[in-house]
């Protein structure tokens, strides 16, 4: 059985916050826990009517552009964002994120399972219970990150 400490130090707000991991070797383990500290401190502001909210992308099921503009869907609610679908590609890339059709960006935390569809084409279901088409040339993708 291996032991891990764990050390918390309190510094002032003049001081950058900052997560330190020191361990043997980067394994999967290491990484994976890098990417959910990464996913759970990433803040997308989303807009709703006249409200200006601050969603934690670890809250983002995904992200869809429709006529010109790109919203967050949530497990019950959605926001505009105001980044375009490549920006949000670039900021979420290693964050359990991908691109899932060229409207679509999908966190793969919030997939509950996965299906062949037509025409090479998979179908995830969500968490929520909605549905995402998984485009063709993005199912490899899909399956690197999913290990398969």
């Amino acid at each position: 059985m291996i032991s891990i400490k764990v050390s918390i130090e309190v510094i002032d707000d003049t001081e950058e916050a900052e997560i330190l991991i020191r361990c043997h070797q980067v394994d999967e383990e290491i990484q994976g826990l890098v990417k959910k500290i990464k996913t759970e401190t990433l803040i997308i502001l989303g807009y709703h009517e006249d409200r200006i909210s601050r969603i934690r992308l670890s809250d983002i099921y995904y992200f869809e552009a429709v006529d010109g503009k790109v919203f967050a869907y949530g497990k019950s609610s959605v926001h505009e964002v105001k980044q375009k679908l490549y920006e949000l590609e670039e900021l979420c890339k290693e964050k359990h994120c991908f691109r899932a059709s060229k409207s679509t960006i999908l966190n793969i935390a919030k997939i509950a399972s996965i299906h062949p569809s037509i025409s090479g084409r998979f179908q995830a279901l969500l968490d929520n219970g909605e549905k995402v088409v998984i485009s063709r040339q993005y199912v490899p993708m899909l399956k690197r990150m999913l290990g398969l």
